[in-house]
């Protein structure tokens, strides 16, 4: 067995997945992991300059044997202001999400000013300057390359595709480590369920932003409604001052079909409302990974899921087709998943969401880290 590593891990957006996926590697890792962060707020500003910040900070720690940082990281610069004092220190990068195939808000005026090439490039340089890769799916490490030449022909000369390559050849896919066994005292067994609430109930626990495709949801959900069918209604997520409109405006025309509709601040009080759900529909334009359908499938909320993204590497290709819908029979066929929910309650998720536990990845990272510094 590798002896014990000091990894430092630097997170520039400490908070929602990022926070919880660092705390989680450190609490459950063989080695010492001492995470280096910045608060989880001005993600541009963070994209920008928590490099110099946390290359300031790091320097002032002991030198550690492999650094993970994450996406939100410009480590290109980070690893070249430590340089004169660490030297050679193995630094891998890990994409959460990256700015390179992310749908950006319409309502985003970096946009419209073709600023929102530059984080792109942050993620070019990043994944150019480690030296290990890690993405977080299949279909991110796959859009994400298949991107670049696109990205990269832009420029007007020296676009340098050959770099392409030499990424390619040190990516791998590491799925993202998750807390699940702090659900286990919360799921209830199917006739449980049914005594709780005998209509089906309907969760959305998924941050409130436009990238997550809210319109759809509550458009299908209001439109149901209309046609006599009824069901109850679960809303979780962070959210922020500014959110798509069509949140408050399914509050006011679902108001009698709802249990819970906002964010929850404790882990305890938000595993109870996910545990009470039966389905879950999703209908995001992007995830990368789809931490918030995972945590749903592990309490045996029965997910309805477009047949893209990360989402098809989370379930057995031979039962796509009872978790997976066509867009353009979304609405027909949620309304049938409401009306055989008892048929619902008895399906067991958990199985195909409990190896992302970081009872089971914890090793995964340590072998990937201890693997580059052997290097």
């Amino acid at each position: 067995m590798a002896s014990r590593l000091h990894i430092l891990l630097v997170e520039p957006f400490f908070t929602g997945s990022h926070r919880a996926w660092a705390e989680g590697y450190r609490k459950h890792s063989r080695h010492n992991v001492q995470i280096l962060s910045l608060p989880g707020y001005h993600w541009k500003w963070r994209m920008h300059g928590g490099a110099v910040t946390l290359a300031g900070k790091a320097l002032q720690t002991n030198r550690p044997d492999v650094a993970l940082a994450t996406d939100m990281l410009d480590l290109a610069l980070f690893k070249a202001l430590t340089y004169p004092a660490w030297g050679k220190v193995p630094m891998a990068v890990y994409f959460h999400e990256n700015q390179l195939t992310y749908p950006w808000s319409p309502a985003d005026k970096d946009v419209a000013l073709q600023r929102d090439n530059h984080y792109a490039f942050i993620n070019y340089t990043a994944a150019l300057a480690a030296d290990r890769v890690f993405f977080n799916s299949r279909y991110h490490h796959d859009s994400f390359l298949e991107e670049l030449p696109r990205f990269l022909n832009q420029f007007p000369d020296h676009q340098n595709i050959e770099t392409i390559q030499a990424i390619r050849a040190k990516s791998a896919v590491l799925p993202l480590g998750l807390d699940l066994k702090t659900f286990d005292p919360f799921i209830l067994p199917p006739e449980q369920k049914g005594k709780l609430r005998e209509r089906a109930v309907i969760l959305w626990n998924h941050r409130w932003e436009y990238d997550k495709n809210p319109e759809a949801f509550f458009n299908a959900l209001m439109e149901i409604a209309e046609r006599g069918i009824d069901f109850r209604l679960i809303v979780l997520g962070e959210q922020k001052e500014r959110r798509p409109a069509v949140f408050d405006v399914a509050r006011e025309k679902l108001a009698d079909k709802i249990l819970h509709f906002g964010y929850v601040e404790s882990r305890e009080e938000y595993a109870r409302w996910v545990c009470r759900a039966d389905i879950l529909p999703v209908t995001s334009y992007q995830d990368f990974f789809g931490s918030s359908v995972v945590e749903a499938m592990y309490c045996n909320v029965v997910p309805f899921l477009p047949r893209r993204l990360a989402y098809p590497e989370h379930i057995p290709e031979t039962l796509h087709r009872t978790f997976f819908y066509d867009e353009e029979d979304f609405v027909n066929k949620l309304q049938r998943r409401i009306w055989d929910v008892k048929y619902l309650r008895i399906m067991n998720t958990q199985p195909y969401a409990a190896r992302y536990d970081w009872s089971n990845m914890a090793s995964h990272y340590d072998r990937a880290l201890e693997e580059l510094c052997a290097k």
